[in-house]
């Protein structure tokens, strides 16, 4: 199910983004642990388990990050052009959905090099994020000598600084911009791009897993009143309800969040430090090679020693490549310190909460998709960050029994 049709049938906020709260001080607020959860409504296969609080205290935010997503009306861009001497295929313009569609993405692209025939067996790509990465990799698969030229790598590329859950239609289309065939393709991309993360899980380091995830509501129904978005953004996940779990409420009784109600799925969640880190060690022992390198015209590839070339520089493109067409998303996420217990992803007073390896998540973003439309600042809003937590410390408060 996609995850942000998902938080808007929970009423909580599918937006990613900062809000203009007000902070708060140091406060411990965690409920003393049940000695066992509530569980007697759901049958014991499909139990709820123990959940533990999340350490709300501003003073664990160790850093605070912003990334601007490239969102493109029509879509992702993935056709090729001449420059110069050059065959270039672009990768860029995904949204929300970049790590969510990179491997099937990478093989649309890598494929239009093969069909064009004069690689010469190599290819150059351009950026060393997600989609410049995966792009590398699968290249590599078809048997191509790949290099890739960037300015930045992991951990200072935006890639970086996504929220790492499995998203594949989040912000990616307009549905009054996208082609009458971009539906029928992002399938493709999506069912790809999922077999590859599967290939993933249970391997070192669990750089890809599945998490169970709570919507919570103070509201009947599990709703919240919620202003129609501004843009008709393109909804796709029925094409691929047959791949992922639904979304269920829980009766009363069977969770620890006592009057509250709350709606459980599972969803794939990206531990993106050490994701990255395994696909640069992959591309890397296979072969490939990595250059530093800026570029800030379209004719500097002519300069490059490969005729094929993977353009996949995301935001960078708008003034790389010149493409106008490109809205800024901004989002921000602060980090608390990893609590190993803490394994689940939960939404509630529009701020998501993801438990992952590398951090606890925590993004307020209360206005829904259209939160950060066209804003294209990366500086840290330590105020709205402190917000967030702080509405963790009223969920997670001494009103909230069966916490364990």
């Amino acid at each position: 199910m996609d995850r942000r049709l998902f938080l808007q049938g929970l009423g909580a906020s599918a937006g990613l983004g900062t809000m203009g709260l007000a902070g708060c001080g140091k406060r411990v607020t965690a409920a003393a642990p049940a000695a066992t959860p509530v569980t007697a409504a759901l049958p014991v296969y499909d139990a709820v388990g123990a959940i533990a609080p999340v350490r709300a205290d501003v003073d664990r935010i160790f850093r605070i990050t912003v990334c601007t997503r490239p969102f493109r009306p029509a879509g992702p861009r993935l056709d090729a052009e001449r420059v110069a001497d050059k065959f270039v295929v672009h990768n860029y313009g995904h949204g929300g959905s970049g790590w969510s569609l990179s491997w099937g993405s990478a093989d649309v692209v890598v494929k239009k090099v093969l069909e064009e025939g004069n690689h010469g067996g190599q290819v150059a790509v351009i950026g060393a994020g997600a989609l410049g990465l995966t792009a590398g990799i699968t290249a590599q698969r078809y048997g191509l000598k790949a290099t890739i030229y960037a300015r930045e790598r992991f951990p200072y590329v935006r890639s970086a600084r996504a929220t790492g859950t499995w998203s594949p239609d989040s912000r990616v289309a307009l549905q009054s911009a996208a082609g009458a065939d971009f539906g029928a393709l992002w399938e493709r991309m999506a069912r790809t791009s999922l077999t590859m993360y599967e290939s993933f899980i249970g391997t070192a380091g669990t750089p890809v897993e599945w998490l169970d995830q709570y919507g919570i509501s103070d509201g009947a129904g599990g709703a919240r009143p919620r202003t129609p978005p501004a843009h008709d953004f393109a909804k796709y996940s029925s094409r691929i309800a047959d791949l992922m779990p639904g979304s269920h409420v829980l009766p009363a009784g069977s969770h620890p969040f006592g009057t509250k109600t709350v709606r459980r799925t599972t969803s794939l969640v990206f531990n993106i430090a050490d994701y990255s880190r395994q696909l640069m060690n992959d591309f890397q022992v296979a072969g490939g090679r990595m250059e530093t390198r800026e570029f800030h015209a379209p004719q500097e590839v002519g300069t490059l020693a490969e005729h094929s070339v993977i353009h996949a520089t995301g935001y960078a493109a708008r003034q790389f490549w010149g493409d106008d067409s490109m809205v800024p998303v901004r989002g921000q996420i602060a980090w608390l310190i990893p609590q190993p217990e803490v394994h689940y992803g939960l939404n509630y007073g529009g701020v998501e909460v993801l438990g992952r390896r590398d951090g606890i998540v925590v993004q307020p973003g209360g206005g829904g998709e259209d939160f950060g439309w066209n804003d294209d600042s990366e500086t840290p809003d330590r105020a709205a960050a402190e917000a967030g937590v702080r509405v963790l410390q009223g969920l997670y408060g001494p009103a909230a029994p069966g916490l364990g």
